[in-house]
């Protein structure tokens, strides 16, 4: 706006933002001239000096000043001037940074020009708001803010006034605000404002998406999802530890593996309720598929194979389809929680249209729809507002929910508060029932068809897991037969979450990976999920997954014979130094006779690793020791788990390892396990063949944790057949 300011500043964009809190004084200006701040400047401040004492228009100046060299230091001004000095932040540098320039010593720092603008404008200190210091030949500011008031002042004792009414004030103006879930005080509950054009038009549209749009990238050896620390071997699910995963349920971290947040006590009921309402596969081709392949001798990853690719789009097409219709009908509701029993559904039942309730009602009583909304009632969370939505549409239209509505209600509800907070896209919205009908199968099909029926799963009624089972027990049953106790529970869930993810680069990841990235996720309506699982399930084996069942058969050979009645009494009686000392002896024995005849491949010690920390003398695997101390923590013995540490110890004792070498994550899982089926095993309730299959299935109930952010990070995010290896890469063996 023309007026009577000069402006000389060392930042480029202070010129325009100077002049603009100038308007809401109602300055206006004649020049803006940038200097740069360099080594070499581009205009020197003496060489702007001399312009503004002969240009008739300037009656003032605004000098925007940093620190680093002396061009300012010998002006000498004939016309008002408000200097800004800023960056005594930067006498803490020892680089340059930005404007920094050549370095600012101890005298052309901050502080030594302030001295200087002080002296030139006859004031013994800088310029604020609370304490206004100024005269007839300026000011000092050190914040740009103050500008304006400075420059009223200076100028009303020169007895001149503002070029025009002020325009506008320094209030902040937020074109974007969010506080979606959060109860804020007034002070803080900042609105929006219009924006200018075009950015008005670019923001509306954006404020009307749901959920995130991330780009598309080559995902090969990469995840948004997991990581792994090179250094701790420790891996992070969406920010989460696997150690602090293991504290957490198998439902709550399905849950976070999808929508990257743990749910709420209503979301982790309606998981459970959907999630249980799906594992009884009584009568279904999926049972049937798995049971055969187990028959015929496959492994339990196989088996599951052959219910999981049974899991197809058109399978969860009517789910997916009511998920839209809710989107659609509570897009624009202003409904923030969809927990929240007082929410107003009332206008949304009201605007719903014929078409949409047909995607959403039957005509007769659905008895899965039923079964599902009985457990939410018996959970407490029949109230929350997607319920009532569904259950008053029904009510107003003369229908009846159907099983895909009510499982969509449950997933809209998870994915609700993410989809705002633009931590998810609607693709995995889209995708959320056919994950939860997936990981339901996955525990359902490890069931073998005796053990279910037509409302009963492991022997229990299927109404009863949906009303008030979590699905973490409800995991257990199909794998142990029985419903754990609170200390049983834990240590399944231990299980599960310490073996949920190891990182983008394990071969089970890499499989779920490729074959997203098979599929094309660039369109990602065209992603088979039930395909992604296959190739998890496919890419795990007796090696990586299956080995945890090494450990228990070693672990039982060194205790097989011996009283041991109850692993976890640590009054048991029995030396576990000695036994370890016995077995340490033995094998390094056995090790020389077959390195002797030119035997290289002779028995490994399953779980026992090679040294983590080069140069240490005690190796430790820390996931290893927060499980121990956290078992301990809670007055937990494991005699298995102890044996291992005497074992390490025995074997650098004895010569066999120059170092203590680590109990690595899979013997925990092996010694948790056979903790929890030794004394179903001694008294030959079960036999090894048992524990192996129990150790694998644990193996992949876990996994599908992982497997399930992967598939999802990849769809969202990945490249079409973005995991190949370039043929440069590769080589041919002969």
């Amino acid at each position: 706006m023309p007026g009577t300011v000069a402006i000389y500043s060392n930042s480029g964009n202070f010129t325009t933002t100077i002049a603009v809190y100038l308007l809401t004084a109602g300055w206006g200006t004649t020049v803006s001239l940038s200097s740069g701040k360099d080594v070499y400047i581009h205009f020197a401040a003496a060489e702007f000096t001399n312009a503004f004492h002969h240009d008739r228009r300037s009656h003032a100046a605004v000098m925007y000043i940093e620190p680093g060299g002396y061009y300012e230091r010998d002006l000498v001004f004939e016309k008002p001037v408000i200097a800004c000095i800023v960056g005594r932040w930067k006498d803490r540098l020892t680089k340059a940074c930005g404007h920094a320039g050549a370095i600012a010593g101890s005298g052309d720092n901050a502080a030594a020009k302030e001295r200087w603008f002080m002296e030139k404008c006859g004031v013994d200190a800088v310029y604020t708001a609370e304490h206004p210091v100024f005269s007839a030949k300026g000011a000092v500011v050190t914040n740009i803010a103050d500008i304006p008031s400075a420059m009223t002042a200076v100028m009303a004792l020169n007895r001149r006034q503002p070029d025009f009414a002020p325009i506008g004030d320094l209030s902040m103006k937020c074109w974007f605000a969010d506080d979606t879930g959060l109860a804020l005080p007034s002070v803080l509950d900042v609105k929006p404002v219009p924006a200018v054009d075009p950015y008005k038009g670019q923001i509306e549209a954006v404020n009307r998406q749901l959920g995130v749009i991330p780009p598309r990238e080559v995902m090969k050896d990469a995840s948004g999802a997991s990581m792994m620390d090179p250094e701790t071997q420790i891996t992070r699910l969406h920010g989460v530890s696997i150690l602090d995963l293991a504290t957490r349920t198998y439902e709550d971290n399905l849950v976070l593996a999808l929508v990257r947040e743990y749910p709420d006590d209503s979301g982790q009921a309606l998981a459970n309720v959907a999630l249980n309402a799906y594992v009884n596969l009584h009568g279904t081709p999926m049972l049937a598929a798995a049971h055969a392949a187990r028959e015929a001798g496959s492994s339990p990853n196989t088996a599951l194979c052959g219910a999981v690719a049974l899991i197809g789009p058109k399978l969860v097409e009517g789910a997916g389809t009511a998920v839209q219709t809710l989107l659609d009908v509570l897009r624009q509701s202003g409904i923030t929680d969809l927990a929240d029993p007082h929410a107003a559904v009332d206008a949304r039942i009201a605007a719903t249209t014929p078409e949409q309730a047909g995607t959403l009602l039957a005509a007769a009583p659905d008895p899965l729809a039923e079964a599902m909304l009985a457990g939410a009632r018996a959970r407490g969370v029949v109230e929350t507002a997607i319920l009532r939505y569904l259950t008053g549409l029904a009510a107003a239209q003369g229908g009846h929910p159907s099983a895909d509505a009510v499982l969509a209600a449950i997933c809209l509800h998870l994915a609700w508060r993410p989809l705002l907070h633009k931590r998810i896209s609607v693709t995995t919205l889209a995708n959320l029932p056919w994950h939860l009908r997936v990981a339901a199968t996955l525990v359902g099909a490890s069931v073998s068809p005796a053990r279910q029926g037509a409302d009963q799963f492991g022997g229990v009624p299927v109404q009863s897991l949906i009303d008030g089972w979590s699905f973490t027990e409800t995991a257990y049953l199909a794998l142990l037969g029985c419903r754990p106790d609170a200390d049983g529970r834990f240590a399944f869930s231990v299980l599960l979450g310490l073996t949920a993810s190891n990182g983008p680069g394990t071969i089970s990841a890499q499989g779920a990976k490729g074959a997203v990235s098979a599929d094309g996720p660039e369109m990602p309506e065209r992603v088979q999920i039930n395909k992604g699982y296959l190739g998890f399930l496919s890419h795990t084996g007796f090696a990586h997954g299956g080995n945890g069942f090494e450990a228990m058969q070693f672990l039982i050979a060194r205790f097989r014979g011996r009283t041991l009645a109850d692993p976890g009494d640590p009054h048991h009686g029995l030396d576990l130094v000695r036994i370890a000392a016995d077995y340490a002896v033995d094998f390094k024995l056995q090790k020389a006779k077959a390195k002797a005849v030119g035997n290289l491949s002779y028995a490994k010690i399953p779980c026992v690793n090679h040294p983590i920390f080069k140069g240490k003398e005690v190796n430790l695997d820390p996931r290893e020791v927060y499980v121990r101390e956290l078992f301990q923590s809670r007055g937990s013995y494991n005699i298995f788990h102890e044996f291992y540490h005497e074992l390490v110890h025995a074997l650098a004792s004895y010569g066999v390892s120059s170092n203590v070498y680590c109990v690595n994550i899979d013997a925990v899982i092996a010694v948790i396990l056979l903790k929890i089926l030794w004394r179903p095993y001694v008294a030959g309730e079960v036999d090894a063949s048992f524990l192996e299959y129990g150790a694998f299935t644990t193996f992949l109930y876990g996994r599908v944790i992982g497997t399930a952010a992967e598939i999802e990070d990849h769809t969202t995010r990945g490249r079409n057949m973005d995991t190949r290896t370039a043929a440069s890469q590769c080589r041919f063996v002969a």
